[in-house]
């Protein structure tokens, strides 16, 4: 019995979040209710209430989701024969994608809004997505055993890749002071952040061959 009543339970938290997905993308964040998700999941509001306490709380949910989905399942494996500029600007690329894309942006900013007043809340979600080792902490792992990477902490390189990322593609968009990027300008923003990492950080025997 207790099996089936998990189970029940399984298949209406699966409904409750592919109604958020849907209403969240047709009516935005703020124009959906725990009422409308209620009626798209085909559930009752206190279940709803029984698996998020709060919107925001389905909003964390969401971007964390978001957040292993775009970037923790980057398909880029290191090479250590190919150009580290290649690969690496595959991967800012992808990172790019996901920080500056509308949905993550909604949702970011209904986090940040209802996180304003309790930072320490929002400090303690957002370590644990950077606890995750991300497609980008692997790659720079690999080149730096490779020696084409010379670095003394890769999460710091990860922490500067991060903060160049968002500078450009996120908080600007996040709080509509600069328009969607096109997609040439999210390759011309990867290529930039990718020359001025490797200017850093690749091996000097590896920059003066050539590779």
């Amino acid at each position: 019995m207790p099996s089936a009543t998990r189970s029940r339970s399984d298949i209406k938290r699966e409904a409750i979040i592919n109604a958020a997905t849907q209403a969240f993308q047709e009516f935005g964040v703020n124009g959906t209710t725990m009422d409308k998700l209620a009626e798209l999941a085909n559930v009752s509001k206190r279940t709803v209430y029984n698996h998020f306490s709060t919107k925001e709380d389905l909003v964390m949910y969401l971007i964390k989701a978001q957040w292993q989905n775009a970037l923790l399942n980057v398909n880029v494996v290191f090479d250590e024969h190919s150009p580290l500029f290649e690969q690496l600007e595959v991967m800012l690329l992808a990172d790019i994608e996901f920080m500056s894309g509308e949905s993550h942006l909604e949702l970011a900013r209904v986090a940040i809004g209802h996180f304003f007043y309790e930072p320490e809340k929002l400090k303690d979600e957002v370590q644990q997505l950077k606890a995750q080792e991300s497609s980008m902490h692997k790659w720079l792992n690999s080149a730096k055993k490779s020696a084409r990477i010379d670095c003394d902490n890769v999460q710091h390189v990860v922490d500067e890749i991060d903060s160049l990322v968002k500078g450009q593609c996120f908080w600007p968009q996040l709080f509509k002071i600069e328009p969607p990027l096109s997609r040439a300008e999210k390759k011309r923003i990867a290529g930039g952040i990718a020359r001025l990492i490797l200017c850093r950080y690749e091996a000097q025997s590896k920059q003066s061959s050539g590779q």
